[in-house]
């Protein structure tokens, strides 16, 4: 299965976001999926694509020319694909994966992640979204999406809907049902 991981590129983020992402990059590995990623070094790219890295996993980046250009691009995919701009990256990782996986981030993170969720609303795929909502980082985010739906601008019956888990082993879990199916 290819796994694509959205996540912060931050360096100035927190230890604990850092080592759960290696955790997960090293189960990708260890279960002989394949980490779909941005391709840039920095915060959780950087972790989870080394959880793959030292566990031997099989890694593909996809990085647009202008994170390039600013001297961020990562040695550690098998597989490094150059897009031209953010809209390339998205709509190839989109092809690419199998199933998406949103860790703690910032905008790029949701911009991916709601390009995703958009997509499926519109049929144009029916992939698992798992929002790994570690240490409450997205409960706002969670509460906004009650609140959207209290106010009918989303549907009570959503076409697509995004997985919430809030644990590294819950994830695991969520991903595995998909794999069993």
């Amino acid at each position: 299965m290819k796994i694509a991981v959205y996540c912060s590129s931050s360096n100035l983020i927190a230890e604990h976001y850092k080592q759960m992402a290696f955790e997960l990059g090293k189960w990708i590995a260890n279960e002989r999926h394949t980490l779909v990623y941005g391709g840039a070094v920095g915060g959780l790219m950087t972790a989870v694509a080394e959880g793959a890295y030292t566990n031997k996993g099989n890694i593909i980046g996809v990085i647009p020319q202008s994170v390039i250009n600013k001297g961020r691009k990562t040695n550690l995919p098998i597989e490094l694909h150059t897009t031209y701009d953010l809209n390339e990256r998205k709509k190839l990782m989109k092809q690419l994966a199998d199933i998406f996986i949103v860790l703690p981030g910032s905008f790029g993170t949701l911009d991916e992640m709601f390009d995703v969720v958009s997509a499926g609303t519109l049929n144009e795929h029916k992939k698992p979204l798992i929002i790994l909502n570690w240490q409450h980082y997205y409960d706002h985010l969670i509460e906004l999406f009650a609140w959207m739906k209290q106010e009918k601008c989303l549907p009570k019956a959503e076409i697509y809907k995004p997985e919430v888990a809030t644990t590294l082993e819950d994830c695991i879990n969520i991903i595995n049902k998909y794999i069993i199916e």
